[in-house]
């Protein structure tokens, strides 16, 4: 499994006797990898939002925020 998304979200069991893990769907492999995109997307306009401007844009903070804080929720929630 070369995908880092799909191995940080497949759930791995301890059991000696189960062999199988449970992978994640493809749907939210596909949402994390677009929601961490996004997140890039949106970190980028806000540093070109002060080199170019010289201020600090609240909004897209708050939206960086929100989604990062969304991403580390499913990423969490999905390993325990």
């Amino acid at each position: 499994m070369t995908d880092w998304v799909k191995r940080a979200l497949t759930r791995r069991k301890t059991n000696k006797t189960a062999t199988k893990n449970a992978v994640p769907s493809e749907r939210l492999v596909l949402g994390v990898k677009f929601g961490i995109a996004f997140t890039f997307c949106l970190s980028a306009v806000e540093i070109a939002h002060l080199a170019l401007l010289g201020t600090w844009n609240s909004e897209v903070f708050a939206a960086v925020t929100g989604l990062a804080g969304t991403i580390m929720g499913i990423l969490i929630s999905q390993k325990t």
